[in-house]
């Protein structure tokens, strides 16, 4: 089997033969950073790189190995590098990392911090999709819901162990949760795999929950949702998520609001627009009309000579504002239909208007040609 050939030191580091020993430093700080293995957990690239970094630097930061590297290169130091703790190395850790100390808090031999015991852990936030009527936003509602989550145990009380025992302190981790492994002069850590990070382990799980604490449960909700509510709209609901792990505090509910489409109404914001019919007649004589709105039906007037698309406002018949910044206006579209079924005697009547009003004199009409004229230099 052929052997492993090393990179170089000072290219493995990015620096020049020459450098000094802060640019040292400072080019093993960026690449500790970049390739420690707890911020690359899923790249086992990243923990080789970490440890050809460490290892170029232990050398190169001690004045005789690297005088013994420079002349006689790796053969010079084989055996320097100890993959262990270096005390000259330890103690300029401050230097080197600075600011970054609480990143690698723990990994130098010190204080370890103890786990809750069992690995109590919170639970999930939850997401329930809700659409509303507009005529549900338009009022405010109160909505009852049925949510599926996972609810503490009962036989168990949330600890996963059968009746009459109890979590054991995990002998792989000592109860810690992680287990380390020297890296370098850095002790890493990792979730012990005994336990799973919690601890603890299970010897007797509980039969009603499989050990996990936990049973799915629906519960039944009853959320109030404000007037004015948007599609897109996120409302919590604090601690109505899924229930904690071995007695951790609980998620929280997220209700994403979609607000259905209206039949009648288009929602311009905090405005509603819909279209109404009226008669010919309506339109030239002027009338008094009946309108839909949102809390009930509107009269309305209309002058005479409405022309169709003339759009009209009805004020605070739109939706109240969610921030309770006044309320909205209903816009109503007028438009004038046409009858396409006409008696002998209505297109009777509708010829002598015609012949009495006469048409080539209407001042709508007439601008029109007139302008169709003078396009085409009529």
């Amino acid at each position: 089997m052929a052997a492993t050939v090393k990179r170089d030191y000072y290219e493995i580091l990015g620096v020049a033969r020459s450098a000094t020993q802060e640019e040292l430093k400072k080019a093993y700080r960026k690449l500790a950073l970049q390739y420690h293995p707890d911020r690359n957990s899923n790249d086992p690239d990243a923990e080789e790189k970490f440890k050809e970094a460490t290892e170029a630097y232990e050398v190169l930061s001690d004045p005789k190995k690297r005088e013994a590297y420079d002349r006689f290169g790796h053969q010079g130091v084989q055996g320097g590098f100890s993959g262990g703790f270096n005390p000259e190395t330890f103690a300029e850790f401050s230097d080197i990392f600075g600011d970054f100390s609480d990143f690698f808090e723990g990994l130098f031999g010190g204080q370890r911090r103890q786990r809750r015991p069992g690995g109590a852990m919170r639970g999930e936030d939850l997401r329930y999709d809700l659409e509303l009527t507009l005529e549900e936003v338009a009022q405010g509602v109160e909505k009852k819901i049925d949510v599926p989550r996972h609810e503490t145990c009962e036989t168990c009380t949330g600890t996963g162990c059968a009746p009459g025992s109890s979590p054991t302190t995990c002998g792989a981790c000592n109860g810690f949760g992680q287990v380390r492994f020297s890296q370098g002069f850095f002790s890493v850590s990792r979730p012990c795999p005994r336990c799973g990070g919690r601890g603890s382990t299970i010897d007797s799980p509980c039969n009603a929950c499989s050990g996990a604490g936990r049973v799915l449960r629906r519960k039944k909700l009853s959320v109030k949702i404000p007037a004015g509510a948007e599609t897109g709209l996120r409302l919590k609901v604090t601690g109505e998520g899924e229930r904690g792990f071995r007695g951790g505090p609980p998620g929280d509910l997220y209700i994403f609001i979609t607000v259905k489409p209206h039949e009648l109404f288009e929602r311009d914001g905090d405005d509603i627009v819909c279209e109404v019919p009226v008669s010919i007649t309506q339109s030239a004589l002027g009338a008094e009309i009946e309108v839909p709105t949102l809390f009930g039906k509107a009269k309305m007037k209309i002058p005479a000579g409405t022309q169709t698309h003339k759009m009209f406002r009805l004020r605070g018949k739109g939706l109240p504002n969610i921030r309770q910044h006044g309320q909205g206006d209903q816009f109503v579209r007028v438009v004038v239909e046409t009858p396409t079924r006409l008696t002998s005697r209505q297109k009777e009547l509708l010829e002598e208007f015609a012949h009495i009003s006469g048409e080539q004199h209407n001042p709508i009409s007439q601008g029109f040609f007139d302008k169709v004229k003078d396009m085409f230099g009529g």
